[in-house]
């Protein structure tokens, strides 16, 4: 018999309450549509913290996952722990700034997911190195060995990639990818997420099935992705899960939205 899904969320002591606020809060606003459980991660955080956090969660029906790192492995060090204990489930990752907008969030994903799929909720073109940006005149050192650091590390514009603010994937298939690769440092992540090493173009090297949903229900496959208009494109109205980058593109006024449309899909 298969497992239900695993809804899992993180919450570290680099985050603010108000993002377990609104992820609590969105969460029973909004049915999934589909029966799982909900893990929720707590990193770095004292004794005194954790306790302080079950009472705000405590109308929740969750399993907590005390993430017991001492150092800061960044989100995809607790994805791995938590993928390595529960490796028989297929998991949609949440990070903190993440919660569902819709209802139905979870059925609308996972009606598409197989042994062969990777699953995002949005997706971009961008590519670090053609979107990085001398801000200060006098760091033009600093810039030029970024961009030369960036260039080793990540393809050129288009740089097709499944943003890893949420994704659904099967725990063990996660592991397989996360074996080798480390999470030391923010660059680590960065590579992980978008470099020519990341998540996407793993699976895309083994033919699986990329797919972005939208709110509608829809999968779109790379070449359409930005019509799913789940992030940075049109209105950005369909994102079946919000993030702290697609509350930004909806903040902006006509002409940084023109700007921040060019660095992610070019049009």
């Amino acid at each position: 018999m298969k497992k239900k899904i695993l809804v899992s969320y993180l919450f570290t002591k680099f985050d603010e309450e108000v993002s377990l606020e609104n992820f609590k809060k969105n969460y029973l606003k909004y049915k999934s549509g589909d029966n799982h459980d909900l893990l929720i991660c707590l990193k770095l955080l004292d004794d005194e913290k954790i306790q302080y956090i079950k009472k705000k969660l405590d109308n929740l029906d969750y399993i907590l996952f005390i993430d017991c790192e001492i150092k800061n492995d960044y989100d995809f060090g607790s994805y791995k722990r938590i993928a390595k204990k529960y490796y028989d489930r297929d998991i949609l990752f949440l990070n903190s700034h993440s919660y569902p907008t819709c209802d139905g969030w979870l059925n609308k994903l996972i009606k598409f997911k197989n042994n062969v799929t990777l699953i995002g909720t949005s997706a971009s073109y961008e590519s670090l190195v053609d979107s990085l940006v001398l801000k200060r005149r006098y760091k033009i050192i600093s810039h030029l060995i970024k961009k030369i650091i960036f260039k080793r590390f990540f393809k050129r514009f288009p740089n097709p990639h499944v943003r890893t603010s949420s994704f659904l994937i099967n725990g063990q298939i996660f592991l397989d990818y996360m074996s080798n690769k480390k999470t030391n440092t923010k660059l680590d992540v960065w590579k992980l997420e978008s470099g020519k090493q990341s998540l996407t173009n793993y699976f895309k090297d083994k033919n699986y099935s990329i797919y972005i949903i939208n709110t509608d229900g829809n999968k779109f496959e790379e070449k359409d992705w930005k019509l799913s208009e789940t992030y940075n494109y049109f209105n950005q109205s369909k994102s079946i899960i919000s993030d702290k980058h697609t509350r930004k593109y909806e903040s902006l006024d006509d002409k940084e939205k023109f700007i921040s449309r060019m660095n992610v899909w070019g049009i």
